[in-house]
């Protein structure tokens, strides 16, 4: 067990990749804080992990709102003792459109969701970690931070900047012994691809995996596996690096 007695805050982990995450943490040994926006998705996971005999709990909270963050972190310190792992992974976007046809209150919401969070998780749990000199964030940002393209522009640049801001962070955080890293997927198979896509029909959906080199979307465990590397013993020496799981869409 890689992760063995390691305790996890996975933000949106209520379905697709952060539930993949979550679900393989717990397989690995961690006890998991799922978090999601929807109380009943969060529940739904947990549930999934206990039936395979791991430890989670949920707590639900909108990961933009300093109360909610706060009482995350602290959910994980009351139940479990201490904190390790922040997996950063939820997110929301807008419909592939032109981009000034996005309202300024998606625009907000994009950012709040995207780039807010990483700020909030930060101010909560670095005072844990520094305490003990040691502890791992993960952002789950995207392949459109790297190589983005038209009709998904703000987006693009809300994961950008969660990219830029998760090695600034990584760069800052070093002499603590708290390790940054980052994560790039491709599009995959969650509530989100309908609005990368503009509309979910096969043509779509083919004309999309055309681009990917490996033929095929991400799926939960691409992006699991990665995950449980960066949180492990195994990448002690590693921070500050971006990390694309992508089947080459960013060659």
């Amino acid at each position: 067990m890689r992760l063995k007695d390691k305790i996890a805050i996975v933000t949106g982990a209520g379905s697709g990749f952060g539930a993949g995450i979550a679900s393989r943490f717990a397989r690995e040994g961690a006890r998991v804080v799922v978090n999601d926006l929807h109380a009943n998705d969060a529940k739904r996971t947990v549930a999934a992990i206990e039936r395979e005999g791991g430890r989670a709990i949920a707590c639900a909270g909108d990961v933009s709102k300093d109360g909610d963050v706060a009482r995350l972190v602290a959910s994980a310190i009351d139940a479990f003792g201490r904190l390790d792992i922040v997996v950063n992974n939820a997110g929301t976007t807008h419909r592939n459109q032109p981009m000034l046809d996005v309202p300024e209150e998606l625009f907000d919401r994009i950012y709040q969701v995207n780039v807010k969070s990483l700020y909030l998780t930060a101010k909560h749990a670095v005072p844990h970690f520094r305490a003990q000199r040691s502890g791992v964030f993960i952002t789950i940002a995207s392949t459109a931070g790297v190589r983005p393209r038209p009709g998904l522009t703000w987006y693009n640049g809300s994961k950008g900047a969660a990219i830029v801001t998760s090695r600034s962070m990584a760069a800052e955080l070093a002499p603590d012994n708290i390790r940054v890293n980052v994560i790039n997927p491709v599009a995959g198979e969650t509530g989100l691809l309908a609005d990368f896509m503009g509309e979910d029909t096969p043509q779509k959906r083919a004309q999309f995996v055309a681009t990917i080199p490996l033929g095929r979307l991400s799926q939960p465990s691409d992006i699991a596996t990665a995950a449980v590397f960066f949180a492990s013993d195994e990448a002690a020496f590693i921070t500050g690096a971006c990390l694309e799981v992508d089947g080459g869409r960013c060659i």
